[in-house]
């Protein structure tokens, strides 16, 4: 095989086998850490959504640096210093991760996680519907049966409750706009070097939270004893691990693997919330569910036919046979 062909073997995801193992293990990790936060959130009370949104930032933030500290790893603060577009692309960008940690905290709180787990169903179809709306891109034909399918549920779900699901629409779109600009801002930087520029920038709306709460009393970092105080402060690294874990993922799986593996977390989310938590859901909502469900199954099966179509395009570009199914 050609040193062209081994490299665009890798790039379709024909890593060898140990390394796509040990990554689709990582990738599972970091999604079940997702999948668990809604019982972390839940063990955070009395903390409200913008305590804990504080937490976050400021403790996430000196975790990026206490691993940078280790690392010894600088020198790429300077030359991203020069760029002041990217920074201010990375801004918004940490803007679009804030509001969604807040909404996701507070639906938490408020006893709706099958609806948070929702917007995350619905992530994989909104972002589909923004890469025509932003980015000009054609779609396939299951993939426009796809986000038919999702535009039927968000109508079905509306009309059936007598009210629009915010959370979820919420959720799903913050987070699809948040993956399309560090898209749009092309190399970006790796994970840990992200999440701390996107900490830096949230520190002070974080400070000026920390203090609104203090004054206004209504802080519980220090009133609700040392294991409250405790678990607020290992929001950053209960937020920095599943990230980092992704992006080890995301370097030795094919991107179908991350696709598949995304499901684990609303999954898991939807399962905490109904079985742990004791949250009801209704006919109308599990048939809601099921039509998202349709959806990502068609989205899903696009996926799958499109990496074996690209396979046999490079195959057939390189002179090589491929095996028969």
């Amino acid at each position: 095989m050609t040193e062209e062909t081994e490299t665009r073997a890798r790039a379709v995801g024909d890593a060898p086998l140990d390394e796509q193992r040990r990554g689709a293990i990582q990738g599972f990790a970091a999604y079940a850490l997702w999948g668990l936060f809604p019982l972390y959130f839940h063990a955070l009370a009395p903390a409200g959504a913008w305590e804990i949104l504080a937490n976050r930032i400021l403790w996430t933030f000196a975790f990026c640096l206490l691993l940078l500290t280790f690392r010894r790893d600088w020198v790429w603060i300077r030359p991203l210093l020069r760029r002041p577009k990217f920074l201010g692309g990375i801004a918004v960008a940490a803007v679009l991760i804030a509001v969604n940690w807040v909404v996701y905290v507070a639906a938490v709180a408020a006893g709706n996680v099958s609806e948070a787990a929702l917007g995350y169903f619905l992530n994989p179809i909104v972002t589909v519907a923004l890469g025509v709306v932003v980015l000009r891109e054609r779609l396939r034909p299951l993939q426009w049966v796809a986000v038919s399918i999702g535009l039927v549920a968000a109508l079905y779900l509306s009309i059936g409750a007598g009210r629009v699901p915010w959370i979820a629409l919420v959720l799903a779109v913050t987070f699809a706009l948040y993956g399309l600009l560090k898209k749009r801002l092309g190399a970006t930087l790796p994970a840990l070097h992200g999440l701390t520029v996107e900490t830096t920038v949230l520190t002070p709306v974080a400070v000026g939270l920390v203090i609104w709460l203090g004054v206004s009393g209504t802080q519980t970092f220090t009133t609700e004893g040392p294991v409250h105080t405790t678990l607020l402060v290992l929001s950053g690294v209960i937020t920095a691990a599943p990230l980092l874990l992704f992006a080890a993922s995301a370097r030795r799986v094919p991107l179908v693997t991350i696709g598949l593996l995304q499901f684990v977390t609303p999954v898991m989310q939807l399962l905490c919330g109904v079985v742990l938590l004791g949250e009801r859901m209704s006919t109308q909502r599990w048939v809601g569910f099921g039509i998202v469900w349709l959806a990502l199954v068609v989205l899903t099966i696009d996926s799958l036919v499109g990496v074996r179509q690209r396979r046999i395009r490079d195959a057939a570009d390189d002179g090589v046979c491929e095996p028969a199914p």
